[in-house]
């Protein structure tokens, strides 16, 4: 009888531990802005996200991260630019750092996949703005 017991309380502990991880953040994502593609892959066992293609015009030679508050980042290239690292699990999405190149500012990021659609939402102290992206292809 305790045997039986102690079999049913160890499958109630293993339950939780099971549970489904998040929605996969790989893939490739255009901007809520239609301004560039973001490619999302594993970077070691944790995930990260690179600006894959920009699709606006960009100046000769160009766009560049000009608004970087390092100003020996400011002459690097945005298109290939890493924005997203250490995103790991999270609940049912996932958390990391981000960096947006539009206005130069390193970020908690907070992301979510659901369907075809990544909401993500970047919090500078108590500021916070989301925007929700769709998988390309």
């Amino acid at each position: 009888m305790i045997h039986r017991f102690a079999w049913a309380l160890a499958a109630l502990i293993v339950v939780p531990s099971s549970a489904a991880a998040p929605a996969s953040l790989s893939g490739r994502w255009k901007t809520d802005d239609g301004k560039g593609i973001v490619a999302v892959a594993p970077c070691g066992t944790k995930m990260c996200g690179r600006i894959a293609e920009l699709l606006i015009k960009e100046p000769a030679g160009g766009q560049r991260d000009e608004r970087n508050p390092d100003k020996a980042k400011r002459g690097r290239k945005v298109e290939g630019l890493q924005i997203y690292w250490d995103l790991v699990p999270h609940g049912d999405g996932w958390k990391g750092e981000g960096y947006s190149p539009e206005d130069g500012r390193y970020y908690k990021a907070h992301l979510r996949v659901k369907g075809n659609r990544l909401t993500m939402k970047g919090c500078v102290s108590l500021f916070c703005r989301t925007v929700t992206w769709t998988r390309m292809g």
